[in-house]
C-alpha cells in the first residue's frame, strides 16, 4: 500500500504539465549537470595555475559581478527579443565562453572571460522564468518551479561529485565537457522549444515600450519583495561563503564541511517534490514568512554548534526554508509583474540573487574577522526575522493571476517580423 501510495502520489507531481515544460526542465537539468566550472574554479587558480586565493577571489567576484550586469539586459531581451532567443544567444554565448576561458593563462584574461561567463550563464534565468510562467497554468507553477529547482540541485549534485574525478584528470576536460553540454542545451531549445511569449493585440504591442526598467523600479509593492528576497537571499547564501569560514576557524577540516553541507544537497533532492505536494495551495504569504524564519534562525543556530553533527542538524533546518522558499517566491514574482513584462520583472527579481552573491562573501568575512562567527549567526537570525515581518506586511492582497493566451510556432521569417 505505501508503494501504491509513493507512485500515486509521484504520477499527481508530474501529470498535467506540458510537454514544453518538460523539455525547458530537461534543458535546465542538462545544464546543472554540467556545472564543473564553479565548482573548481578556486581549486583550478589555486593549484593548477598556481595563483593566490585573493585573485581566486577576484576572479570569482567578476563572475559574479557579470551576472549582475546580465540580469536586467537579459529581462529586457526576453520581453523584446523573446524567450527562445535569449535562451538562444545567452546559452551558445555561455557554451563559447566557458570553452574559451579554459584555454586562457594571462590572469588579466582568465578575469575578463570569468566575467563574460557570469554575464552568458546568468542571462538565460529571466527567459528560463518567464518561458515557465508563460506555459504552465497558474495553477499548476509552485508545482512547476518546484520541479525545476529539483532539476537544478540534482544536476548540482551529480555535477559537484564529477568534477572532482574530472579535475583528477584534467581541468580543460571541465572547462570543454560544459561547454558541450551548455550546447546541447542550447540545441534542445532551438529543436523542441517554441517561442512561448505571450500574444499581444495591437494596443499591447503599441503600449508595449511603457513598460520598460522604469515601470518595474516605480513598482513599490514589487520592489520591496525584490529586496525582502536580497534579504532572504543574503542569509542563504552563507551556507556557501560564512558557513566553512567558521568551521574551519572553529578547527573543523573540509571534509567536515562537505559532510555538513551535502546534508542540503541530500534533503533538496530527497524532500522537494513531497513538500511541494503539501504547500503547493497554501496561502504565500504564509510560506514565505516561516521560510525566512526558518532560514535565519537555522543559520542562527549554528552558533551553538560544536560539532559536525550539530552542524548537519541546522544546514537541515534552513534546507527545510530553501524547498519552501524557492518555488513559493519565483510564483510570487509571476503574481506580481504584468504579463508583457515578465522579462523585465524576473531579471529584476535574478538582480537581487546576484547581488547578493556579491554582498554575502564580503559580509561574512567582514563581520567573521572583526566580531566572530557568532555575530554573523545573529545577524542572520535579525535578517531572517525582518525579512519574515516584511513579507507578513506586504502580502496582505495579492492580485488574482490571469490565465492568457501565447504565441504559436510560426514559420522562421513570421516570427523575424513579429520582433
Amino acid at each position: 500500500m505505501p508503494l501504491v501510495s509513493v507512485r500515486r502520489a509521484a504520477r499527481e507531481t508530474v501529470s498535467g504539465l506540458p510537454r514544453e515544460f518538460w523539455w525547458l526542465w530537461t534543458s535546465t537539468l542538462v545544464n546543472r549537470l554540467g556545472a564543473f566550472v564553479a565548482t573548481f574554479m578556486a581549486l583550478y587558480l589555486t593549484l593548477d595555475r598556481g595563483y593566490s586565493a585573493s585573485y581566486a577571489g577576484l576572479v570569482a567576484s567578476l563572475h559574479g559581478l557579470g551576472g549582475v550586469v546580465s540580469s536586467l539586459g537579459a529581462g529586457v531581451m526576453t520581453d523584446r527579443l523573446g524567450r527562445r532567443p535569449t535562451l538562444l544567444i545567452a546559452q551558445s554565448s555561455t557554451a563559447v565562453s566557458v570553452a574559451v576561458l579554459g584555454f586562457m593563462h594571462d590572469p588579466v584574461s582568465i578575469a575578463a572571460v570569468a566575467f563574460v561567463v557570469g554575464m552568458a550563464s546568468n542571462a538565460s534565468r529571466p527567459a528560463v522564468q518567464a518561458m515557465m510562467a508563460d506555459i504552465v497554468r497558474p495553477e499548476d507553477r509552485v508545482r512547476a518551479f518546484s520541479l525545476n529547482y529539483w532539476a537544478i540541485n540534482l544536476g548540482f549534485a551529480v555535477s559537484s561529485m564529477a568534477a572532482g574525478f574530472i579535475a583528477e584528470f584534467s581541468y580543460l576536460a571541465g572547462f570543454l565537457i560544459e561547454a558541450a553540454m551548455t550546447l546541447v542545451c542550447a540545441v534542445v531549445v532551438f529543436l523542441k522549444l517554441p517561442e512561448s511569449r505571450p500574444v499581444r493585440t495591437a494596443k499591447e504591442a503599441k503600449d508595449d515600450a511603457a513598460v520598460g526598467l522604469g515601470t518595474v523600479l516605480r513598482d513599490g509593492r514589487f520592489m520591496s519583495v525584490v529586496g525582502l528576497s536580497f534579504l532572504v537571499a543574503v542569509v542563504f547564501q552563507q551556507g556557501s561563503v560564512g558557513l566553512p569560514v567558521a568551521m574551519g576557524e572553529a578547527g573543523f577540516t573540509p571534509a567536515d564541511y562537505g559532510l555538513a553541507i551535502a546534508v542540503n544537497g541530500v534533503l533538496i533532492v530527497a524532500l522537494q517534490i513531497p513538500v511541494t505536494r503539501f504547500i503547493e495551495h497554501r496561502d504565500p504569504r504564509r510560506l514565505l514568512v516561516i521560510s525566512s524564519l526558518l532560514a535565519g534562525y537555522g543559520f542562527g543556530l549554528t552558533a551553538f554548534a560544536g560539532s559536525v553533527g550539530v552542524f548537519a542538524l541546522t544546514v537541515c533546518v534552513w534546507t527545510l526554508a530553501e524547498i519552501v522558499n524557492a518555488p513559493t517566491q519565483t510564483g510570487l514574482v509571476v503574481r506580481l509583474s504584468p504579463v508583457h513584462g515578465r522579462g523585465r520583472y524576473q531579471g529584476m527579481y535574478t538582480l537581487s540573487w546576484a547581488l547578493a552573491a556579491l554582498v554575502a562573501p564580503l559580509m561574512s568575512g567582514l563581520v567573521i574577522d572583526r566580531f566572530g562567527a557568532e555575530w554573523l549567526w545573529g545577524l542572520c537570525a535579525v535578517v531572517g526575522t525582518a525579512a519574515g515581518l516584511g513579507y507578513g506586511l506586504l502580502m496582505r492582497r495579492l492580485p488574482v493571476e490571469e490565465t492568457v493566451a501565447v504565441e504559436t510556432p510560426a514559420p522562421a521569417k513570421a516570427e523575424v517580423g513579429a520582433v
